[in-house]
């Protein structure tokens, strides 16, 4: 076997970074573009398997609703037994399980959109999230996700040295909303990346990158190891959530905590991204109780940490939470929800001009579903990716970000 070859095949798939092949090269087209704002981070969840946007942010209002969901409605705000929704605005309110994220909306920091998604009327969870991700619905040949190409349109300082840790998915794979040329990290946890990259064995392979050729493989060897140094000086053994945020114990709020603690390590980060799986609620779904009220449980505690692990920190900081479609309106004969089409969406930041529900209501008359069945979508999610990179990360160059779509600041939901 060549060297070279050992040294790309061997010893990065051993430390299990994804690592761009042009992690060195800085493209013309982001050098072309102007700057983006410092210190602003985006961090992107992504729920997978089409969450359930009736039963999050849960129209009480509508008479259609409780018709539609005999058995899995979600209670009425007000007396009863049991636990119900959350009462918003008089005509939304939140799941039962989602009330850690109801002191947030109640700030002002946490706008829930309903009624949005991707205009493609697929219902395939490999597409839907397919386009979501490279941020071109419909179009299949799209070769770099929507992230990706904000990295690019937005550059980096001309006077600082570029991290390492600029963007990081928490994951095991490189999502498709990542992929691109430009440079990005992934992970399963920072745990993994630092045991794996600690101690003298670590010191000896970055001899040999030194010894080495400098091609990509070279560069990228020393970026990668730059990044071990910075991780180490990190210490993210010793990180300590701040007081009062109690994460759970799932993989989910792992990922969040340690994204938590690159944006107080102050490593660089700018993007971030995790996803969590279970949404797929065909079967034995459950209302106020079951099996999506443990799903957004556990999703709402590990947000509600995130941001006060973060603390002042969440002025410059804007998550947003996606997934690839919603669920039918009317439940099926199983006690769940077939494939649907528009979604919900919650954006959550300093700058984030919450505590109101966003996006026109449809309504859930027969008339007004989506093909007889489903949500109808009012609100096209590269609308509101574009008002948070632009108004949020700076970037001027939508079309670049998002081509063939037309969507203008007219249109926004005014979320920042």
């Amino acid at each position: 076997m060549q060297r070279r070859v050992f040294l790309r095949d061997g010893a990065l798939a051993l430390l299990t970074i994804g690592l761009s092949p042009s992690f060195l090269r800085r493209t013309v087209f982001a050098q072309s573009l102007p700057q983006g704002q410092k210190g602003k981070v985006l961090v992107c969840l992504f729920q997978r398997g089409a969450a359930d946007a009736l039963n999050m942010v849960v129209p009480f209002g509508e008479r259609a609703y409780y018709a539609l969901r005999p058995t899995i409605a979600i209670p009425a705000p007000g007396r009863g037994d049991g636990p119900r929704g959350v009462d918003l605005d008089g005509f939304f309110a939140l799941h039962p399980s989602l009330a850690p994220l109801v002191p947030l909306y109640k700030r002002g920091i946490l706008a829930p959109i309903q009624a949005v998604g991707s205009p493609s009327s697929t219902r395939s969870h490999f597409d839907a999230q397919d386009y979501m991700e490279s941020g071109t619905p419909d179009v299949k040949s799209t070769h770099d996700g929507w992230l990706n190409r904000l990295l690019a349109v937005r550059g980096t300082c001309e006077a600082c040295a570029p991290s390492p840790f600029r963007a990081v998915s928490m994951t095991p794979q490189m999502p498709r909303m990542l992929e691109g040329p430009e440079p990005v990290i992934a992970m399963s946890s920072l745990g993994e990346f630092s045991v794996r990259t600690s101690g003298a064995s670590v010191d000896r392979l970055e001899a040999l990158y030194r010894s080495g050729s400098t091609d990509l493989v070279h560069g990228a060897g020393r970026d990668m190891f730059e990044a071990v140094r910075m991780l180490r000086a990190a210490d993210p053994s010793r990180y300590a959530a701040a007081p009062g945020a109690d994460y759970p114990r799932s993989p989910f709020a792992l990922h969040l905590k340690e994204i938590a603690q690159l944006i107080k390590a102050n490593v660089g980060l700018e993007v971030a991204f995790a996803d969590v799986g279970g949404w797929d609620t065909h079967v034995n779904q459950g209302g106020a109780s079951g099996a999506l009220a443990a799903r957004l449980d556990d999703f709402s505690r590990s947000l509600a940490a995130f941001v006060t692990d973060l603390g002042d920190r969440m002025e410059d900081v804007v998550i947003v939470t996606m997934s690839e479609f919603g669920r039918m309106a009317r439940q099926n004969g199983t006690g769940g929800t077939d494939h649907g089409h528009a979604g919900a969406m919650f954006v959550i930041g300093g700058s984030v001009r919450g505590g109101k529900v966003l996006g026109r209501w449809p309504g859930l008359q027969p008339e007004q579903l989506y093909e007889g069945r489903d949500l109808a979508l009012t609100t096209d999610f590269r609308s509101v990716f574009a008002e948070v990179v632009s108004r949020h990360m700076g970037a001027a160059t939508l079309d670049r970000i998002f081509p063939g779509f037309a969507g203008e600041p007219s249109g926004w939901l005014g979320i920042l």
